[in-house]
């Protein structure tokens, strides 16, 4: 714990301090590179001479030599395929232009310092593949492409170094000991390249915890392209599962064990050699002259022997496979099956190329198609049995070790329900993408490709506000006003589906632009209406009796009160039907609408009235009193939520203008429609024109309730003639029953919460509790008001069928009756 917390304190200097670590580097670089030395360290040179050639190469410098480059070609190749897995060139670009980098470093560094001519050279490098780890480069980039600012990337490269750094260490003492011993085995090509080798380790591990991480965030602060990858989160598990395995205390001491041995080895080997004596055994050759021709020397480094020929067969083997037949073979179909629906896969970006960033990709550019299919189709013959993914799952606990076809195995076999996907795999997102693509087995792919799902916060969604989630549904959002309330000017968040709704509102708001609209809150009190039972009617009316006393009242008021900081019951009303009491608790909330304060306090108030009457029945907590979403006489008698009344007088020009209508027009309408109309109909709260229309679109846009409209749509709306010659017009509403809250529910929804950053009603009111709410409120009764004015204009002027068929029909129906 100490040395990660050491290397990740390492890890976050040479973040923060790119400039400076890189132009340390530099510096001594080249130092290294202008050091003059009269006395090379280790010399290469061959004593040029007919025969030297051939004797230096050996069956035992072909075997081994082969041997190690076959290894370095494969372990390259094996490294490439890994890090394309990935799917990120970012990833790649990083990790390739590291290893580049550290290799010219080091080849210049050690090139000068010991003197070693090009030649020899060639052996090295296929040594060097061999050592070079690409994982651990591509593992660090991929920590800091991850992140989403300068300071996350610091704290992203740090994070990865104290992962990395503990393991790289060790292992580059262990690597440099073990090729080490390499230099003891008195193969001469061996031995010089063992030396290259031992150079390459350190040096490489010089630059990796130096210079690449200062490298990588000083790119990312200057391009800021970060966060590359959709599946973000499932990359970075995946990794820390595979540091946790490398960071195993088993391996880690089975390393230092074998260091000390090792390191025990080379002290006993050289004890009896000086440094002397070791160069002296690289440089001691046959007595041969040194003269040879340029011609000579030229040839012999293009001689083609055994190995050189094996090599190349391998190498141009492993290319033809690579390019020409696995690389068709997976992208052929799916790629063929794009171009045929989508053309505009053909611009997608080259950081893209990997299917799950093209999914994401695509999801932006075109709605017609979706990748589902394709994901499903490369997952197919990678799901593991059951046995093993049921291990992986328990033991391990890490779902991100499994596919997503492994998943769905497990939800198919009722080992993780479908409904608790997100909270199994830790993963909101990925729990919406593998319940689609269930559902999608059942229906089909094409009925849910219109359906979206990407780039959306599902983890605001998760617990709050709905279960099984499979995608979102947009619905477009207009913007009326603004309105004038109260002297404060409104613009008016309204998410409808229905044309002319938001131009109509809008044209009401300009209505009442000069006069404004005066608003008032007579009542607030969230309602729930449980239903008791006792064994007789003396008993219910006993305990209705009871109730009607203030200090009973206030017992029950002291039980409710202590459920909420909020909540305080403000009333108690009753009522009888035999020997069923139903009882209705009245309350207010604050900023919240307040349903789950209200069961909350009205249980712990009947708990405490069941130990004065134990022989009362608590049936249901809701006894339909309350009344939550129906249609009833009692909220709009009484009122539930915020009772509201708002007012305007609009001048007669203004009517004449805007409205294109008169005030006695408006006026004998609103009697007969309104009033005579809805009484008729035997309306309850209905005594308007559609104030639901703008009560639903105002609560869809803010995240509150829609089946709440209900009671929130009741309204009666008065218009009168004013002034002394009567050709002004007054008009109010007056709304009951509007059931609304700036906290929780909905609200805390991404879009919804902007909305009521819109109107200045984002959360709760900490200076005043419920201020927030009861203001919302007073909005949408002064919006209902001025959707009415112009609604009802229209009406008189006969204007509604013509602005519908102009502004409400589907462009092919217009088409359609232009023809006709």
């Amino acid at each position: 714990m100490t040395n990660s917390k050491l290397f990740k304190r390492y890890g976050e200097l040479c973040a923060t301090h790119p400039w400076e670590v890189i132009v340390a580097v530099l510096t001594l670089t080249t130092i290294f590179l202008t050091v003059d030395h009269h006395q090379p360290l280790i010399s290469t040179k061959s004593k040029n001479c007919p025969g030297c050639f051939d004797e230096q190469v050996n069956a035992a410098d072909v075997i081994v030599m082969t041997i190690i480059r076959c290894l370095a070609i494969l372990y390259t190749y094996y490294q490439f395929r890994n890090l394309q897995k990935l799917g990120s060139k970012f990833v790649l670009g990083f990790a390739g232009l590291f290893t580049v980098f550290s290799s010219f470093v080091f080849t210049s560094t050690v090139m000068k310092f010991l003197h070693i001519e090009l030649v020899d050279l060639k052996d090295a490098l296929f040594f060097f593949l061999l050592l070079i780890d690409l994982s651990k480069a591509a593992t660090l980039a991929q920590f800091a492409l991850t992140a989403s600012n300068q300071e996350e990337i610091c704290q992203q490269i740090a994070r990865g170094i104290s992962l990395l750094g503990p393991s790289l260490t060790l292992d580059t003492i262990v690597e440099t000991l073990v090729i080490g011993v390499g230099t003891l085995s008195g193969v001469p090509r061996l031995e010089r390249v063992s030396y290259f080798a031992c150079f390459s380790v350190i040096v490489n591990y010089v630059i990796f915890m130096t210079f690449y991480p200062s490298f990588l965030s000083l790119i990312l602060e200057l391009t800021r392209i970060t966060n590359v990858y959709e599946q973000k989160h499932t990359i970075i598990s995946r990794m820390l599962i595979e540091e946790k395995d490398k960071a195993n205390p088993a391996v880690q001491r089975v390393k230092l064990i074998m260091s000390i041995g090792l390191l025990l080895v080379h002290i006993l080997s050289r004890w009896s050699f000086s440094a002397g004596d070791i160069t002296s055994d690289f440089i001691k050759k046959e007595n041969c002259s040194e003269t040879s021709s340029f011609y000579s020397f030229i040839m012999k480094q293009f001689v083609m022997s055994a190995d050189h020929i094996v090599i190349l067969i391998l190498l141009v083997t492993l290319m033809i496979k690579f390019i020409f037949f696995e690389s068709r073979d997976f992208f052929q179909e799916k790629v063929a099956t794009v171009n045929a629906i989508n053309n505009q896969v053909s611009s997608i970006p080259e950081e893209f190329t990997h299917l799950k960033q093209r999914e994401k990709y695509e999801s932006c550019c075109s709605s017609t198609y979706n990748f589902n299919e394709v994901n499903d189709v490369e997952e197919q013959d990678s799901c593991r049995n059951l046995e093993v993914c049921l291990q992986l799952f328990r033991s391990e606990n890490e779902p991100a070790a499994l596919t997503d076809k492994e998943i769905m195995l497990l939800v198919d076999t009722k080992h993780i329900p479908s409904y608790n996907l997100e909270k199994a795999l830790n993963d909101v997102d990925r729990g919406v993408l593998v319940r689609r693509k269930i559902l999608a087995k059942s229906i089909g792919f094409s009925k849910l490709q219109n359906l979206p799902y990407q780039n959306y916060d599902y983890n605001a969604v998760l617990g709050n506000c709905c279960e099984n989630v499979v995608g979102y549904v947009p619905i477009p959002l207009g913007i009326a006003g603004p309105l004038k309330v109260d002297g404060e000017l409104f613009h008016i968040p309204m998410a409808t589906t229905e044309g002319c709704l938001v131009a109509s509102t809008n044209r009401g708001c300009r209505a009442v632009d000069h006069c404004g609209i005066k608003s008032s809150i007579v009542a607030d009190g969230m309602t729930r209406g449980p239903v008791v039972r006792f064994p007789s009617m003396t008993k219910a009316s006993e305990m209705i009796r009871w109730l009607q006393n203030s200090n009973n009242f206030e017992t029950l008021k002291t039980q409710f009160d202590s459920t909420s900081r909020f909540a305080k019951l403000s009333k108690i009303s009753t009522r009888i039907a035999g020997r069923y009491v139903f009882i209705r608790f009245v309350a207010e909330t604050g900023d919240a609408m307040g349903m789950n304060m209200l069961s909350k306090g009205t249980e712990q108030a009947l708990h405490h009235l069941h130990d004065y009457f134990p022989d009362m029945d608590i049936l249901s907590l809701s006894g339909n009193y309350c009344t939550d979403k129906k249609s009833s006489s009692v909220n709009w008698i009484e009122g539930r939520g915020k009772s509201v009344v708002c007012e305007a007088i609009v001048p007669a020009e203004t009517v004449q203008s805007v409205l294109k209508c008169n005030t006695h027009a408006l006026v004998d309408l609103n009697l007969s429609k309104n009033m005579i109309g809805s009484a008729i109909a035997g309306s309850i709260g209905g005594f308007n024109a559609h104030a639901a229309n703008i009560v639903t679109a105002i609560f869809i846009a803010t995240g509150q309730d829609p089946a709440q409209n209900i009671s929130s749509s009741n309204c009666l709306t008065i218009m009168e003639p004013w002034g002394t010659d009567g050709k002004d017009l007054y008009i109010s509403c007056t709304m009951p029953s509007i059931e609304i809250g700036t906290i929780g529910g909905g609200t805390v929804l991404p879009a919804q919460s902007a909305c009521l950053e819109i109107l200045g009603v984002k959360g709760p009111n900490l200076e005043q509790p419920g201020e927030n709410a009861k203001k919302l409120a007073r909005i949408i009764c002064a919006a209902v008001l001025v959707g009415e004015l112009s609604l009802m204009a229209a009406l008189a002027t006969g204007h509604l069928v013509k602005s519908h068929l102009k502004y409400n029909r589907s462009n092919s129906e217009k088409k359609k009756n232009s023809c006709d």
